[in-house]
């Protein structure tokens, strides 16, 4: 459902949660915690910040760290940086055309689960995560 990207991109954004403190931590710092590869987190970190989700900071002592508190961040501002998250859904069985007026066999069950994982990912926060994602 997620692109590997905006997995990672909500697992970094939790850990920085996790590990908020005064100084903003380096990229290589949370690649090695989270064991994911250190020029791939950069563009993804970088990616966040410019989308206000993170703040970023350059130069000796700089890094990163969340812009906001984690109950102010949903996961939808996290994920759809990366993957789009905007609601329209898919035909399930590729149809150009799957609405209420012209549905296929699976819109009913589709329409109903994709609405409740759209509405997760809105109205669940970073806080939510904390402590769960490793």
């Amino acid at each position: 459902m997620l692109s590997s990207t905006a997995k990672y991109a909500l697992r970094a954004v939790v850990y920085l949660a996790e590990h908020r403190q005064d100084e903003p931590l380096q990229v290589s710092v949370i690649a090695d915690a989270l064991g994911i590869p250190r020029n791939y987190l950069s563009k993804i970190l970088h990616e966040l910040a410019r989308a206000n989700v993170l703040l970023s900071a350059r130069g000796k002592g700089g890094g990163f760290r969340i812009a906001a508190t984690p109950e102010q961040i949903s996961l939808l501002a996290v994920v759809e940086v990366f993957d789009q998250f905007n609601g329209n859904r898919r035909c399930l069985l590729g149809r150009e055309e799957c609405s209420d007026h012209s549905p296929c066999a699976a819109h009913g069950h589709w329409k109903t689960l994709s609405e409740e994982i759209s509405t997760f990912f809105r109205e669940t926060t970073v806080a939510d995560l904390m402590g769960h994602v490793g």
